[in-house]
């Protein structure tokens, strides 16, 4: 393969190279950081839609009092495998899919460090799908021991429950070896003049959870391999039966688990801060703050994780550490709030569909952080704790978080993925029946809560039975609301009016240097930051 040296050193290919791989083998053997990002995000619509079917299930039985379609213990297998397929499978690998397109293009690198293990950290997240997926035709059907796996229910599960374990320790080791490639390729592969502090928000969002992805991922390993020698080896670390203690677990699974939550969220705060002042026509308020806030939160997210278990007869020290602990980090979340919103602050804004799902993000996002703020404080958390009330609050910020940020994302940068515009009609409709479905699916739930109706239940009585008509309603518009989406999408990869290199015209980075479509290589030569 011949090569030529240009004045910066580096070897850009001659043009018989650019052939693209084409057919299956593309896909299959893709090293390119485009085409592994395109795969990833692929892989996690489907699996949202996976995901989707379990929990409109769930809301079918619960639409009216009594059991409708389904016995409890089904039940309980959905609400396990809806929790795990949308953290492990849908949220989780959209974000990857992003740093993998995005990253490279941001910093000016030609591709990400590490193509080979960017391939397989991919390609092992089917199989892992496919294992949770087929847990239900597992005699013992699919584990029910909710997506936490809390022992000792997941050491008396069926076989399903294997499978879960084996599948969950296939995607943390595609996290783990997904964040050392995305770490070794922002501190080696920037641009000549891209200094850390000049870097886009996204990149360093992304670079500190890669971080948080290293040192909690093999925590949640830890913890599921003591589960499965339990299970089978004669172990005895959560069975009370043998000396063991099933709270041990609930502390080891939670120290990943609080992380985990910021893993799903910060990302997203970049993405968030990169649509804002893109159309708000100003430049990001307080960049350095938004830098220190989201190390902040990454350092405070290790030391919160007992605000999960408040109700394990914790002593009132412990308590008293946890819930200040936890508001401490309302702190630096508020920064990153006050930041966009002073970015936004007399900016000449205009609301395309990416700033739409922005300022959607915000104001949900916030209404999901006051309820966190009202969960941190153990007293009334104890009253609240596995209620409605907790699945509302996390709803809030995950779905109107991270989803919406991951959806505002996807709007932004589509033009330069696929070289077309989207449909800005279709956009608004998906972010408007998005936005008023998802508050009539999750905002009565704060009431079921308050008023007592535990989660994971398949049955309730009658005075629960309006606002879980009005939930489940809205679940299915909610659901539908998704194939506007995928509709959209769909419309811009097969045409639409021509992208400009600059999509957006206060768009400022690397990655709006390129042409529209993003050629298969960019960057041979990298480009110099003044």
């Amino acid at each position: 393969m011949s090569a030529v040296i240009h004045p910066h050193g580096h070897a850009a290919h001659d043009d018989h190279h650019h052939d693209q791989p084409h057919g299956l083998r593309r896909w299959l053997m893709a090293t390119n950081h485009k085409d592994i990002g395109s795969l990833y995000m692929w892989f996690s619509f489907t699996m949202l839609m996976v995901g989707g079917v379990n929990a409109l299930l769930l809301r079918s039985e619960l639409f009216q009092p009594g059991l409708q379609i389904m016995e409890p213990e089904f039940f309980n297998q959905l609400t396990t495998m809806h929790g795990l397929i949308m953290v492990f499978g849908a949220i989780m690998p959209a974000f990857v899919g992003f740093a993998n397109w995005q990253i490279p293009l941001m910093i000016g690198a030609s591709d990400m460090a590490f193509a080979r293990m960017n391939n397989f950290s991919f390609w092992l997240l089917p199989v892992a799908a496919m294992l949770l997926v087929a847990s239900y035709f597992v005699p013992g059907g699919a584990t029910a021991a909710g997506w936490t796996l809390y022992a000792p229910l997941s050491v008396q599960m069926g076989m399903g429950m294997d499978l879960a374990i084996f599948a969950v320790h296939i995607m943390g080791a595609s996290s783990i070896m997904g964040s050392i490639n995305i770490i070794v390729t922002i501190l080696n592969m920037r641009a000549p003049g891209m200094t850390l502090m000049k870097m886009p928000m996204f990149v360093w969002t992304w670079l500190i959870t890669a971080y948080l992805l290293i040192a909690v991922m093999p925590v949640l390993a830890g913890a599921i391999t003591m589960v499965l020698t339990d299970r089978h080896f004669g172990t005895s670390f959560f069975n009370a039966a043998g000396g063991g203690d099933p709270v041990m677990y609930q502390h080891i699974f939670w120290f990943f688990g609080h992380p985990e939550v910021y893993i799903m969220i910060l990302p997203a705060f970049g993405i968030v801060s990169e649509i804002i002042p893109t159309f708000a026509r100003k430049r990001l308020f307080g960049y350095s703050s938004m830098v220190y806030a989201t190390s902040s939160i990454a350092i405070l997210s290790f030391i919160v994780w007992a605000h999960h278990m408040f109700t394990t007869g914790m002593p009132v020290a412990g308590q008293l550490f946890f819930m200040y602990a936890t508001m401490l980090i309302a702190v630096p979340t508020g920064v990153k709030i006050f930041n966009w919103v002073a970015t936004m602050w007399r900016g000449s804004m205009t609301f395309e569909t990416p700033m739409l799902f922005a300022i959607g993000f915000i104001f949900v996002f916030t209404i999901g952080g006051f309820t966190g703020v009202i969960l941190a404080v153990a007293p009334l958390d104890i009253q609240l704790h596995d209620t409605y009330y907790v699945v509302a609050h996390f709803h809030y910020v995950l779905v109107a978080g991270s989803l919406f940020a991951l959806f505002g994302g996807a709007y932004y940068w589509l033009p330069k993925w696929t070289g077309h515009m989207y449909s800005e009609g279709l956009g608004k409709l998906h972010f408007w029946a998005s936005l008023i479905t998802f508050n009539i699916t999750f905002f009565p739930m704060h009431f079921l809560g308050l008023a007592g109706m535990p989660r994971r239940y398949a049955d309730y009585p009658m005075q629960f039975a309006d606002f879980n008509a009005i939930v489940t309603i809205g679940a299915f518009g909610f659901g539908l609301s998704q194939l506007i989406f995928l509709v959209a999408v769909i419309k811009c990869i097969k045409g639409g009016p021509k992208a400009t290199d600059r999509v957006w015209e206060n768009a400022h980075g690397l990655e709006w240097t390129v042409p529209s479509p993003a050629p298969f290589h960019t960057f041979e030569t990298p480009p110099v930051v003044k």
